[in-house]
């Protein structure tokens, strides 16, 4: 499993959250993004259908009628019922991630010691870790 670390500092993270989707079905993957505020869930769903027409990341929430089928699936817990390999941690909080070939953790900077935390508890395990932080507008692969 690779599991990247997304420091937030300039973006919203429903636009981060975007970014990320759009990549992994670029890839041919699914998404399972997860947070377990509703409203924050619904804000990223409307970033995700914003894009008009033809850039649409269609999406639906977890436990909904044909959730099975959405290429991208929102729920509280990372349980992937459209059978994702991508994971998004949209809430800064880190969760059992097995069964996932990729996970995002998305954290703003007040939630860096729970990030650091949940990097040193991937110690030994085999998990492919990476960092990333926004600079000038760009994202940066820290370590």
């Amino acid at each position: 499993m690779k599991l990247d670390f997304w420091q937030v500092t300039d973006d919203p993270v429903e636009k981060v959250v975007a970014l990320i989707a759009k990549r992994a079905l670029g890839q041919g993957e699914r998404v399972l993004v997860v947070a377990a505020d509703p409203a924050q869930r619904a804000a990223i769903s409307g970033a995700l259908w914003q894009g008009g027409a033809e850039t649409f990341l269609a999406n639906g929430e977890a436990g909904a009628p044909g959730a099975d089928r959405q290429p991208i699936l929102l729920g509280s817990e990372p349980v992937a019922a459209n059978g994702a390999s991508h994971l998004i941690l949209a809430d800064g909080t880190f969760r059992e991630t097995s069964g996932f070939a990729r996970v995002f953790l998305l954290f703003p900077p007040d939630r860096a010691p729970d990030a650091r935390a949940a990097w040193r508890a991937q110690d030994g395990t085999g998990v492919e870790r990476a960092y990333f932080a926004q600079e000038a507008g760009r994202w940066v692969k820290k370590g």
